[in-house]
């Protein structure tokens, strides 16, 4: 298979412009600089450092930057087979299946501090501000796509292998390391040196190019490339803790456990089936109960039932399947919420949509007519008897912040941002705007009422975790400036709007131009003190500078009105932006 060439570096695009529609216009003249910080030679991966400074003329037309020397290291001798459909493949990228939006097109994708990065080793950290807390101790992680090969055709934000950055903390010191999970994906391409399993949002792009991929992909099946019953995820989406293990999750795969080494190295001890109970893939986003510490969570897909909810008891063992019948069509449905009786479960206007998908367009589309749903069962439900589904229009969430009962269990209550611009969700996420609300649901009359906490751009939703499924007051939240970037953090007071339904922002702290971070997390100072206030703890998150090209780690004071930076770790190279972390103690560690 032919490298990817330094010419191709010229053509990235500014990092603002983060999708299009399918005939996207060029993007703005931006006086400000563009970087891209590492490029990956398909055959053997290497990182090259580089850095320009241009301007866009008045007609679009792209400067000529300097040129970049890229050492290519020797191939290994590959199989007639594999010269073959690497070439097939090469084919397709170069003639069938070139880059026809900007939301796929990688120039663009992964460009700026989206580009992604080598393996790092436990690396020390320089404090360079403040002291970090002692409930700090212990290890943030922080999940997200990170490719292992620079794509030659299609891709999307959401592809690329899922790469951990842990930050481990102890007695005030900190280590950094970024390690790639080690799916079977990644492994069995890492040791052919080359991509093996097409991308799942950016792989098929009309009628031809489908057809050829999946000859492609039938053909390395056949040939033995490859074995999809072990999995074809890339686990880069989030992490949980239960049962006295961590996984790293994708929805498209089983969970990956993993391990943190005492020098804060970390390990993937492999894919896991629950003693073969959970032998289809499951959400990135289980619901960890902190009073049983039961885990709850559910998967979905494309043929019936599209929805099968079940749980984890406090050992991590995986209990009986419920599928839910009673949701008809194939829902987009990545997060959910619980409460101490019940899971609450959209269904949105975003739904799978194979055949759109062969007919070129996105693995999910957007249904206008379609009348969003909350469906809320007994979390203890042997079958979907009990499951009722209550209509609640133009409701369309992503994520759930967090849900409780009220009213003796008659009524439940949920926070969750709602994409009120839902069409641009996987196309133009720069177009995203997402308001957070409150729904109120009376599970005897049927009513449900609901409004907005804040009009602000929010997303990434945050509690302290011991509040889960019960009644919180603080929501920690991403700015969207626009999404998929968080210019800062701010704090709701969701009992505001119990009063006189006002804005609920009540601390803010923004990153300054050019600064970005990511998912907020909140880490309680005293974890085990019932008498603690809800919000006496500390927010951490990663930050990047694109006007320095380095990367901090904050801990900010959640109490204070501008969550004040108690904090600053410099780190030893820059983290890409990325999705969902989790904070894992040091207690816990040790039970791993």
């Amino acid at each position: 298979m032919d490298s990817l060439s330094s010419s191709f570096l010229p053509t990235f695009s500014p990092p603002n412009s983060t999708a299009s529609h399918p005939s996207p216009p060029p993007p703005p003249p931006r006086p400000s600089t563009f970087r891209v910080f590492s490029v990956r030679i398909e055959e053997k991966p290497q990182t090259v450092t580089t850095r320009s400074t241009t301007k866009r003329s008045n007609n679009q037309e792209r400067p000529t930057p300097p040129s970049v020397n890229i050492e290519k290291k020797p191939v290994a001798d590959q199989s007639l087979p594999a010269t073959i459909f690497n070439a097939f493949d090469d084919i397709i990228n170069k003639f069938i299946d070139l880059p026809s939006r900007v939301s796929v097109d990688p120039r663009h994708v992964l460009s700026d501090n989206f580009s992604p990065v080598d393996e790092l080793p436990p690396t020390d950290c320089e404090v360079i501000q403040g002291t970090l807390p002692s409930c700090l101790d212990g290890a943030y992680f922080r999940n997200g796509p990170n490719p292992q090969y620079l794509p030659r055709g299609p891709y999307h934000l959401f592809d690329g292998d899922g790469m951990l950055h842990a930050i481990r903390i102890s007695k005030g010191k900190a280590t950094l390391c970024s390690r790639f999970v080690k799916t079977y994906k990644y492994n069995i391409e890492k040791d052919a040196g080359f991509p093996i399993i097409p991308n799942v949002f950016s792989g098929f792009n009309g009628i031809a190019a489908s057809a050829a991929r999946m000859a492609v992909t039938a053909g390395r099946f056949f040939a033995g490339q490859f074995d999809p019953t072990k999995g074809i995820g890339s686990a880069n989406t989030s992490l949980a803790f239960f049962g006295n293990k961590l996984y790293a999750l994708g929805e498209s795969d089983l969970p990956y456990a993993l391990k943190l080494a005492p020098n804060g190295d970390i390990i993937t001890l492999g894919r896991h089936d629950f003693d073969g109970k959970l032998f289809m893939s499951m959400t990135a986003h289980p619901k960890v109960d902190p009073v049983t510490k039961e885990a709850f969570a559910f998967r979905y897909g494309p043929m019936p039932p599209f929805l099968t909810f079940f749980r984890f008891n406090e050992n991590g063992e995986k209990q009986a399947d419920v599928p839910i019948f009673s949701m008809t069509n194939p829902s987009f449905l990545h997060d959910f919420a619980l409460t101490k009786n019940y899971a609450i479960f959209p269904e949105i206007q975003i739904g799978m949509s194979p055949m759109e998908m062969i007919g070129g367009g996105s693995p999910v589309s957007t249904d206008p007519g379609k009348v969003p749903r909350l469906g809320v069962i007994p979390r203890y439900a042997k079958d979907e008897s009990e499951m009722k589904w209550f209509e609640v229009l133009g409701f369309n969430i992503i994520h759930a912040i967090n849900a409780w009962e009220e009213d003796d269990g008659d009524t439940v209550v949920m926070v969750a941002p709602n994409i009120l611009s839902v069409e641009h969700t996987l196309e133009r996420m720069d177009l995203i705007h997402a308001s957070v609300e409150k729904v109120r649901i009376n599970l005897k009359t049927g009513m449900v009422s609901r409004h907005p906490l804040s009009t602000r751009n929010l997303d990434f939703g945050v509690i302290n975790p011991g509040f889960v499924g019960l009644k919180n007051r603080y929501v920690y939240c991403g700015v969207g400036d626009p999404m998929p970037k968080i210019s800062g953090v701010v704090k709701l007071d969701v009992s505001l709007a119990e009063v006189d339904r006002r804005e609920c922002i009540v601390g803010s702290r923004m990153f300054g131009p050019g600064c970005y971070g990511g998912e907020p997390f909140f880490v309680a100072r005293e974890p085990d003190n019932p008498n603690a206030d809800e919000d006496d703890g500390y927010i951490i998150s990663y930050v990047h500078d694109e006007n320095t090209g380095e990367s901090r780690f904050l801990a900010m004071d959640a109490k204070t009105p501008t969550l004040e930076i108690v904090a600053t770790v410099k780190l030893p190279r820059r983290v890409p932006y990325g999705f969902h972390g989790l904070f894992v103690r040091e207690s816990d560690i040790n039970r791993m």
